[in-house]
C-alpha cells in the first residue's frame, strides 16, 4: 500500500480495518491446517483477529513486553516474551545512559506484567503447539522492532516450520531488519517518515484487557 502524504487521512481507519487489509496480502495461507496467527497484545490482537478470521485459521497470543528506557518509556531498550526470551539493545542502553540496576528494575517490572497477562489472557489453557507449523506474527505496527524481534527469538525454540511477520506499518529501516530475521515479512506501508504507529490510523484508541479477552474468546474459524 502506498500512502500519498498529500492526503489528509491516514491509510487505516482502525485496527480492524488494518487487519482486513493485511489479510488480503496473506491469501496463500488461507484455510491451511498448519497455519496459526499469533497476535502481540494488546494492540496486535484486533489486527490479528481479523487476519485469523479472514484466513480461517486459529488465533493465539504471544505475550511480549517492551523494556522502556526509564527516562523515556516509549523508547525501547529491549523486550521480553513468553518462554523466557530476552533481547537487550546494548547500543540504546549505552546511548540513553541506562545503568545496570535500572535495566534490572525495568526487567523485573515487565516480567511481573508479562506473567499477569499470561494468566489473564490464557488462564489455564496451554499455548498452541507450534512445531512444524507456519506461524504468522501480527502486530498493529512496529517502530524499533524490539518486540517483534524477541517474539521471533521466542518462537524459534518451538520449532515452527516458518515464521511470517505481518504488520500494517513499519519504518523502512525496521522493515529491512525484520525481513532479515523472519522467513517472510509482510508490511502494507513502509514509512520513510515515521513519528509513531498511531499516525497511520484514523482511530488509535488503546486496546484494553477486556477487548483482548473478548476477541480471544470469539471463534476465528468457521465452526459450522
Amino acid at each position: 500500500m502506498i500512502w500519498n502524504r498529500i492526503e489528509t487521512e491516514p491509510p487505516f481507519r482502525d485496527r480492524a480495518d488494518a487487519g482486513r487489509l493485511l489479510a488480503r496480502q496473506l491469501g496463500d495461507y488461507a484455510g491451511r491446517a498448519d497455519v496459526i496467527v499469533l497476535a502481540l497484545p494488546r494492540g496486535g490482537v484486533p489486527v490479528g483477529y481479523e487476519v485469523a478470521h479472514a484466513l480461517g485459521v486459529p488465533l493465539d497470543v504471544l505475550i511480549v513486553r517492551k523494556l522502556g528506557v526509564p527516562q523515556d518509556p516509549e523508547m525501547a531498550m529491549g523486550a521480553i516474551a513468553s518462554g523466557g526470551a530476552l533481547y537487550l539493545d546494548e547500543q540504546t542502553i549505552r546511548m540513553a545512559g541506562v545503568s545496570q540496576s535500572e535495566v534490572v528494575t525495568v526487567l523485573n517490572d515487565e516480567r511481573r506484567e508479562l506473567a499477569r497477562r499470561e494468566a489473564l489472557y490464557r488462564g489455564q489453557d496451554p499455548p498452541l503447539n507450534l512445531e512444524g507449523r507456519t506461524v504468522i506474527i501480527v502486530d498493529d505496527g512496529v517502530a524499533t522492532g524490539s518486540s517483534v524481534r524477541v517474539a521471533i527469538a521466542a518462537l524459534r525454540s518451538g520449532k515452527p516450520a516458518r515464521i511470517v511477520v505481518a504488520v500494517p506499518v513499519a519504518p523502512e529501516s525496521t522493515a529491512r531488519r525484520l525481513a532479515a530475521l523472519a522467513d517472510e515479512f509482510v508490511c502494507l506501508h513502509r514509512a520513510r517518515h515515521f513519528g509513531g504507529v498511531g499516525q497511520f490510523y484514523q482511530e488509535f484508541e488503546q486496546t484494553n484487557d477486556a477487548e483482548v479477552r473478548a476477541l480471544l474468546a470469539r471463534p476465528s474459524q468457521d465452526t459450522q
